[in-house]
């Protein structure tokens, strides 16, 4: 039987401290499969009624949005929300929420492993020791120490990324047009006006800002050839912040010399791509912030923002994604 005080979690997983203070607030949590496809999101929000849903893994759709008639909350479990269609809840009059910087610290810290990795070029080097390869007399590395990061995006996880590569020598530049010039300055970095200056003059070039229309294949044919030859692209904010089929062709030319990949623009992939198949890029399932510490502490966050927002409390406008009006008849409404 339906419960009207559920939580409904796309994906198999909800950290143990966030079931906890969803349960003690009065709340079930119910979970669907890992990447549940369309059908199979409206079907559980047809059975269970939830008044809040946290997403996780794949898209929520305005299908999925019309099909919950107790539905008021989307708290997205992390920052980018652009696997809801917003739109679609706010049609709905369902309030879609971020937990936004609560995973900083472990993007951050898998950013600065996919550069070592990339520019030491660990995978190749271990995948030729195991095949009985001894590469030293022909290899030459480089020093991060003097290599130019640039930074796109100057938000929680850039920063953090600027604080743990501290001292590795790197000259720092950080474009984001929205970030104020104290916020680089207190970044250790170089404030870039245009993306194109950025480009130019970054060996290394790491994404870290949203994906929406303005910011879809921000790296393309046009900006990937102004990353100086033998440069590196890390992205392990969204995929389709990249032309992925235009990186493979610079890779393979010769113009990049690799690229660190936590996201795609197919998750999960539906084939090994030829680009996933490139000796020259190290891979990885976008895990970035997919730590005990970080699901904590988002899980809390994403739970929290539901729990305060049906109580008739109200939420930091950051944390706020679109425009509801009547929000403060939600508390109401959920107990109905």
């Amino acid at each position: 039987m339906a419960t009207q005080k559920s939580i409904l979690v796309t994906g198999p997983h909800l950290a143990h401290k966030a079931r906890q203070m969803a349960e003690s607030a009065g709340y079930t949590v119910i979970h669907t499969p890992a990447y549940p496809s369309e059908g199979t999101l409206e079907e559980y929000i047809e059975r269970h009624d939830p008044v809040g849903v946290v997403s996780r893994m794949g898209q929520f759709t305005a299908k999925a949005a019309a099909a919950g008639k107790s539905l008021r909350v989307i708290s997205k479990h992390g920052a980018g929300v652009d696997n809801i269609d917003v739109s679609a809840a706010t049609a709905q009059g369902v309030q879609v929420l971020r937990a936004a910087g609560a995973n900083a610290v472990s993007v951050a810290e898998h950013t600065a492993a996919l550069i070592f990795a990339t520019v030491k070029q660990i995978v190749p080097l271990d995948k030729g020791m195991r095949a009985g390869r001894w590469e030293k007399p022909d290899f030459e590395g480089r020093e991060l120490a003097g290599m130019r990061l640039g930074l796109i995006g100057a938000g929680a996880i850039a920063q953090a990324t600027a604080r743990v590569v501290d001292g590795l020598g790197f000259e720092l530049t950080v474009f984001d047009p929205f970030a104020s010039s104290d916020c680089i300055a207190a970044m250790g970095g170089r404030r870039a006006e245009h993306l194109e200056d950025l480009l130019r003059e970054s060996d290394i070039v790491s994404l870290h800002c949203p994906l929406t229309e303005q910011t879809h294949h921000l790296l393309n044919a046009e900006t990937l050839r102004l990353i100086p030859r033998g440069g590196y692209v890390i992205n392990t904010a969204r995929g389709g912040l990249i032309d992925e089929e235009v990186l493979l062709e610079a890779l393979e030319n010769g113009h990049l010399a690799g690229a660190g990949l936590d996201t795609f623009a197919e998750e999960p992939p539906s084939k090994v791509s030829p680009l996933m198949c490139s000796e020259r890029v190290v891979l990885s399932p976008h895990i970035g912030g997919v730590t005990e510490e970080a699901g904590a502490r988002v899980g809390m966050l994403a739970v929290g923002g539901i729990i305060e927002l049906l109580a008739g409390r109200s939420l930091p406008p950051d944390r706020l994604v679109n425009d509801v009006s009547g929000l403060r008849n939600l508390s109401t409404t959920a107990e109905q």
